[in-house]
């Protein structure tokens, strides 16, 4: 977008600075490389082997210089920003950046990646690990119709095309086999990617759609409009309020269940198993055997925490849900957490930013927020109860 000359005059090395680091890092998406290229295949080897043996997954190869990245990352003048602030902020971003190449360039090499998988994501806490305990005791609920997994990706697809009339923007939609999610949103070229052989029940799609579009894709297309390119990039650390964020969407919109909360705790445990030393196998007993989840669940779910190598962003959706909770039970908005992909613990920045005319206020907005649709009294019990 142009932007008022005065203001890029007044802040030039800042926009300078902002617009090398989108030269470097807009293609760089993590969940580009992080799916194996042959997960059907080696989920029916392992069915096939009576869950005994590790499934062996393949990757797409990387088609950057990780290391010239890196030192181009690193050459930047941060100490050219005047602001002290957004000096600061730049300096982790380039910090954050690094880490994510670091885990791109290991994926696939064991407890390389899950190194810096740590670094990027952390691991869950023992509060994590109680927090998920604590929704796993209780009974699940009565079977829905509205949970029977009857559409397929074609028919979904259809269905998040009418949900996005509500908004002011147009995105891709393609299939794929090779991505351990049912959808996903892949931000740097707008598009969303349906998991093709999957079914979808009526109340996924529900989930799917107020998850990936009404957050995914309403704070990729608001990223685009803003000034700075790193709206769109990504702030430092932005997973656990965007993913937060994006199930707190389902919350307010009425369609978030216990079966849902359950799913991102058995998340929370398979994240936590790779901390114990489970290989594959262990993770799948852990589900499967000892939860007495289906296969098909505890095989999805072991993959995501597997797939790289040990990949632990997963125990950060039920933090980020708690954490974007509370911050909208205490009457706080949640505008500026629509911005881009941006992080609660940088709100401040943004708020300067917008008085500075750095930053716009919001483009496109999800009217989902206006109102909660939440009925379920049980799950307003467990969100105001987690630690």
């Amino acid at each position: 977008m142009t932007y008022p000359e005065t203001i890029v005059k007044a802040h030039p090395n800042l926009f300078k600075i902002d617009a090398n680091l989108n030269r470097l890092v807009h293609k760089i998406e993590l969940l580009n490389y992080i799916n194996p290229v042959n997960i059907e295949q080696e989920k029916r080897n392992f069915f096939a082997s009576k869950y005994n043996v590790n499934p062996s997954y393949h990757y797409k190869k990387i088609d950057f210089n990780a290391h010239k990245l890196q030192q181009a990352l690193f050459s930047q003048d941060i100490e050219s920003i005047k602001d002290d602030e957004s000096r600061s902020f730049y300096m982790d971003v380039i910090y954050d950046y690094s880490n994510l190449i670091r885990c791109i360039e290991t994926i696939g090499t064991g407890s390389k990646f899950y190194f810096n998988s740590l670094k990027s994501f952390g691991t869950p806490t023992e509060k994590d690990v109680d927090n998920a305990r604590f929704i796993l005791h209780f009974a699940d609920e009565d079977f829905n119709q509205e949970m029977l997994p009857v559409y397929n990706a074609s028919e979904a697809a259809d269905y998040f095309k009418e949900f996005t009339k509500r908004f002011d923007f147009q995105f891709n939609v393609r299939m794929s086999t090779k991505i351990s999610a049912a959808a996903m949103v892949q931000n740097n070229t707008q598009t969303l990617i349906l998991k093709k052989n999957n079914k979808f029940s009526a109340n996924q799609l529900k989930v799917l759609a107020n998850h990936e579009i009404g957050v995914h894709m309403v704070t990729t297309f608001n990223g685009l409009a803003q000034p700075l390119k790193i709206f769109s990039n990504g702030f430092p650390k932005n997973v656990e309020s965007q993913e937060g964020l994006a199930v707190f969407s389902e919350y307010m919109s009425g369609c978030l269940t216990l079966f849902r909360l359950k799913e991102l705790s058995y998340r929370v445990l398979a994240t936590d198993s790779l901390r114990k030393g489970f290989d594959f196998c262990a993770t799948f007993d852990l589900l499967h055997n000892q939860y007495k989840l289906n296969r098909e669940e505890a095989y999805n779910i072991s993959l995501r925490a597997h797939r790289g190598g040990g990949f632990t962003k997963d125990h950060l959706y039920l933090t980020g849900l708690k954490e974007i909770y509370n911050f909208h039970m205490e009457g706080n908005s949640l505008d500026n957490l629509f911005t881009g992909k941006v992080s609660l613990s940088h709100a401040p920045i943004i708020d300067k930013w917008q008085q500075q005319g750095l930053a716009e206020t919001l483009t496109h907005r999800n009217p989902g927020f206006d109102t909660c649709n939440n009925e379920n009294p049980k799950l307003e019990f467990i969100l105001q109860n987690l630690k």
